[in-house]
């Protein structure tokens, strides 16, 4: 299934480029997210940041986001998020997750990537296969860069996501 850009889910257009925040990219955070351009998204994740100071992060993060024209998503709290999002390693997780109401989902490890070193990934082919059959707007997640997706939009994606791509040293 092709989709054309942009997508629309409800009342709103959703994002086809987004940051993943992790806690290894530290302060290049700020910069990565003032280069976002407007109408981008911003997973929140830091999973293993302390509570109170995740939320001091978050707050500073949605204000900048606000400011740029970005969507901010926090994985932590998906009930409050403006969009629901679905993550699929496999056709069986897309499913679920666009039976749990997601609006769009993140197909990954397209690629080898510096977040799970040595683990599996996917490939192409078999991440666009999961891709068409769970049958909601597709970001390409894992190795990602704008010359990978370039290759990847003819195969059903409609964005792509990345930590390092987005948050050069």
């Amino acid at each position: 299934m092709a989709l054309r850009h942009p997508v629309r889910c409800r009342d709103r257009t959703l994002p086809l480029l987004w940051l993943m925040t992790d806690e290894r990219i530290g302060d290049r955070l700020w910069d990565a997210i003032a280069r976002l351009p407007r109408g981008s998204g911003i997973v929140l994740r830091h999973h293993a940041t302390p509570a109170g100071e995740r939320m001091v992060l978050k707050r500073r993060i949605a204000r900048l986001a606000r400011r740029h024209g970005l969507l901010l998503v926090d994985e932590a709290s998906p009930k409050t998020a403006p969009i629901r999002i679905g993550r699929a390693h496999s056709v069986r997780e897309g499913l679920a997750a666009r039976r749990a109401g997601a609006a769009l989902v993140f197909v990954s490890p397209v690629y080898a990537t510096r977040t799970h070193p040595g683990a599996p990934f996917l490939g192409p082919l078999r991440a666009a296969t999961i891709a068409r059959a769970v049958g909601l707007p597709a970001i390409a997640l894992g190795g990602m860069n704008a010359r990978r997706y370039r290759r990847l939009a003819g195969l059903g994606f409609v964005g792509w996501a990345a930590i390092d791509a987005l948050t050069p040293e």
